[in-house]
């Protein structure tokens, strides 16, 4: 197998459809993996770049590939869906996203610590609390009153 470059990864509940392309931008991998077999292919492969359509699975996938030495770029959905070439499949969402990787102005989703994903609700409550507290006194929530540290 020629030295891979970059490799499109679509992520579903059981199966993988990886679509990899040489520096000549030949196809050299297409190929479907169970999750099991997910982790020992990559493990056995030299770190490339690998791209994952951004959901929510999409974080812990790029955390497990980077800690084997890959690195993981997350795309958001909208942004990929142009360079789907014919039906919506996984082997064509694969291979987009190995085509939208290589384009110098695509953007790229950070991807989330183990924290970021568990924390949703805390995001959400301090931008809450600010909200609130810019519309009434301190410790005039219809909740009741807050400690005097958050009241800023």
């Amino acid at each position: 197998m020629s030295q891979l470059i970059r490799i499109g990864m679509d992520t579903s509940k059981k199966v993988f459809q990886l679509h990899g392309v040489d520096a000549d931008e030949r196809v050299v991998l297409s190929r479907k993996l169970s999750r099991h077999q997910m982790i020992g292919f990559f493990a056995n492969l030299p770190p490339t770049v690998i791209s994952i359509e951004a959901c929510g699975a999409s974080h812990h996938w790029a955390r497990t590939l980077g800690a084997l030495g890959h690195k993981v770029r997350l795309m958001a959905p909208q942004l990929v869906k142009p360079y789907v070439r014919r039906s919506k499949n996984d082997a064509a969402d694969a291979e987009a996203l190995c085509e939208a990787m290589s384009r110098p102005t695509m953007r790229f989703v950070p991807v989330k610590t183990v924290g970021q994903q568990a924390d949703p609700a805390g995001q959400f409550h301090s931008g809450l609390c600010r909200r609130i507290r810019s519309d009434r006194p301190c410790g005039s929530l219809p909740c009741g009153p807050i400690p005097s540290a958050d009241c800023v």
